[in-house]
This record gives structure tokens, C-alpha cells and sequence, in this order.
């Protein structure tokens, strides 16, 4: 089918979800609850990747409703994106880079999205004056890339991302643009079965470096047809880029991590990071490891790589800025590293922490450091 019909025929409600994965009537009701307060939605082509006998399989973990997300800790900024809103829709945390929301929606609702307050929700935060934010990025020199993300970029209409090429191509200052898309994983028809799409890319990746930044987790998903979606872009000019999210119970064991890793590389998508999965409202008790193990979990990945997959860096994005975990010291502490920083002070500054063997996060403030 047409990925718009994919689309139209996407998975909204736990009551279709019931029959396929054999919930009780009981069961549905309370995973209804979930997706009342935490939007779902799974294209026929994702539910397809996921195995119905098996209640924890990775895939399922990712786009079925859990029970766990009512759990009430964590945060819904866990990285401080209201303080560095400038403009509707437009944050700039770091002085290189401009991020701009330009969708609450998305192909499929991820279960560990960082973004559970707006996605599918609402529209409040989303930048919807194309003009204001090329003015912004006009009006800063220092801003040198544009992020443009969401929800999910690519679930723009095309003459909507048409309109961020055109504009934001012809700023000089830019060294590239970025787009911020799950599509090849969950609607990888989006990208190849488009060729207007792809026209556009191919034009405007001739005046701007223009990158595909996407999030593959799990080995399965790398699919023929994601594979297709990602070389079709690659065949037109555009660079891609992956940023993985350190989840429990999807590829939270090195062999999975590894196998991940060296098949994005295969086929010409970079891993660039490991992100450790913030304490989200929702997601925290169900996704995230203790930092310790996934030290132990990147390391091993790393150990089965080449040398473009020994690049990536296992990090989490914080208040303070983007920090790097680095390796567990002998002594017991862990050593950090500010890989990006808002504030100037905080420029490649190192430092360390004594972790429990549990903890998850860094306090938000960082006191001491």
C-alpha cells in the first residue's frame, strides 16, 4: 500500500491492537487509558516488525502502550527545552545550532518519545512562521546549522519542507541543515515511494549540505525497505546520520548494540551517538538503564565495531548542556565530559561523579561542577 494509506490505516486505538496481540477485555481497557493520555499510533509496516508471541519483544516495547507509563516520575523537560525557547517553536540551547519544531506528528508514537508533552497533543510549541525563524537565524552569525525536527520533520507536507529548504539553502552563514526523522524506520515508503520528495532533496542538496539525522534501536528494524528509504536519500546527496537511545529491554546488551551499529555503518548510516533515555514522564521506569551497566553495554558494542563505528559517544542531553560519559575509573567514579555546553564556562570541561550502581541521570543542577 501507498504510504498515505499506510497512514489511514495505522493503528490508533488499543481496542484494534487487542485482537492481534490477544489482550483481555480487562487489558484493553487500561492500555486505552494509556493511549488517551499518551497518544498511539503504529503503521501497518511497524506492527509488522513486531513478534505477537512474545509480550516483551523489543519492537512491541517501542509503539504498544504500557502500563508502566503512569508512572508519575520523572519530568516532561528533561533537558531544559522551555528555557531555551527564543521564538514559537524555536530553541537555541547552543550558540552553533538553532533547533526548530515543525511537527507535533509522527509516522508512529515512540513509548520512550522525550517529548511526550507535545507530540500528537498539541500544537503550542511549534514554529509556524517560517519568516520569523529565517529572520532569527539571520540576526545571530554565530548560528552555523539548523535542526529542524518535531514530531517528526518528515511528516510535513512536501511544499512545507520545500519552503525550509528554499529559505534556510539560501542563508550563507549555514554550513548544513539538518532533518530530525524516524520515517525510515516506522514509514521508510515516506522517503522512496515519493519521487517528488526525492527530487526536492536531490535539488537543494546541490546549494547546502543537507543531512538525515534518524534513530534506528534495534537490528530488526533495519528492514529492505528502511535500507531502500536510506540509500534513496543517499543517492541524492543527503548524508545520514543515527542517533541511537539506550533502552531497557530493546538493545540493552552489547551483542544487540554491536550487531546494530555495524549494519547502520553497512549501509552508509553513521552512528553518531548513544544517548542515554532521559527521565521522562512515562518513560522512565520502563526504558531507562542505570549508567553504570550501559557504560559496560557501549563498550562491548564498541568492541565489535570498525573504525567508523568506534566513533560514536555515549551520551545524555542535559540542562547544562550535551555530556559525554566516558568510562567507570577504578577508584568507583565515573567520568563525564561537556561535549556541548550552554554556558562557555562549561566548554570540554571533565568531571566526576561516584554513581550508585542504579542511577540513571545527573541531578540538574550538577552542583559542584
Amino acid at each position: 500500500m501507498s504510504w498515505q494509506e499506510e497512514l489511514r490505516k495505522g493503528i490508533r486505538t488499543a481496542e484494534e491492537l487487542a485482537p492481534l496481540l490477544g489482550w483481555s477485555p480487562e487489558e484493553t481497557a487500561r492500555r486505552a487509558e494509556v493511549a488517551e493520555r499518551f497518544p498511539m499510533m503504529i503503521t501497518p509496516y511497524y506492527l509488522s516488525l513486531v513478534d505477537p508471541r512474545d509480550p516483551q519483544d523489543p519492537i512491541g516495547r517501542m509503539c504498544v502502550p504500557s502500563l508502566d507509563e503512569f508512572d508519575p516520575g520523572g519530568s516532561f523537560d528533561t533537558s531544559g527545552e522551555a528555557s531555551n525557547t527564543k521564538l514559537e517553536g524555536l530553541q537555541h540551547k547552543y550558540a552553533q545550532t538553532v533547533l526548530l519544531l515543525s511537527s507535533n506528528q509522527c509516522a508512529m508514537y515512540c513509548r520512550h518519545c522525550f517529548r511526550k508533552r507535545m507530540v500528537g497533543l498539541t500544537m503550542d510549541e511549534l514554529n509556524q512562521r517560517v519568516d520569523e525563524a529565517v529572520d532569527y537565524v539571520k540576526s545571530h552569525e554565530a548560528v552555523t546549522n539548523i535542526l529542524i525536527t518535531g514530531g517528526d520533520a518528515f511528516m510535513n507536507p512536501n511544499e512545507i519542507l520545500e519552503r525550509y529548504l528554499r529559505e534556510l539553502t539560501a542563508i550563507r552563514q549555514l554550513d548544513f541543515i539538518r532533518f530530525g526523522s524516524r520515517v525510515p524506520v516506522t514509514l521508510p515508503e515516506r522517503i522512496y515511494g515519493d519521487q517528488e520528495f526525492l527530487d526536492m532533496f536531490a535539488h537543494y542538496a546541490q546549494k547546502k549540505a543537507l543531512y538525515l539525522v534518524t534513530q534506528f534501536n534495534h537490528p530488526r528494524e533495519l528492514t529492505e525497505e528502511a535500507v531502500k528509504a536510506l540509500r534513496a536519500m543517499i543517492e541524492r546527496g543527503v548524508q545520514v546520520r543515527n542517533q541511537t537511545v539506550l533502552l531497557r529491554g530493546v538493545n540493552d546488551r552489547g551483542e544487540v548494540l554491536g550487531q546494530l551499529l555495524s549494519r547502520l555503518t553497512r549501509v552508509g548510516a553513521m552512528p553518531y551517538y548513544v544517548f542515554q533515555c532521559r527521565p521522562v514522564t512515562g518513560v522512565k521506569e520502563r526504558f531507562q538503564v542505570p549508567i553504570e551497566e550501559g557504560i559496560r553495554i557501549v563498550d562491548a558494542a564498541k568492541a565489535r565495531q570498525n573504525g567508523f563505528g568506534k566513533a560514536i559517544r555515549y551520551a545524555m542531553s542535559h540542562p547544562r548542556g550535551k555530556i559525554e560519559i566516558l568510562c567507570r575509573l577504578p577508584g568507583g567514579e565515573t567520568v563525564f565530559k561537556f561535549h556541548q555546553s550552554k554556558d562557555d564556562a562549561d566548554n570540554a570541561r571533565p568531571f566526576l561523579r561516584m554513581l550508585s550502581p542504579t542511577d540513571t541521570w545527573l541531578d540538574e543542577e550538577l552542583n559542584g561542577i
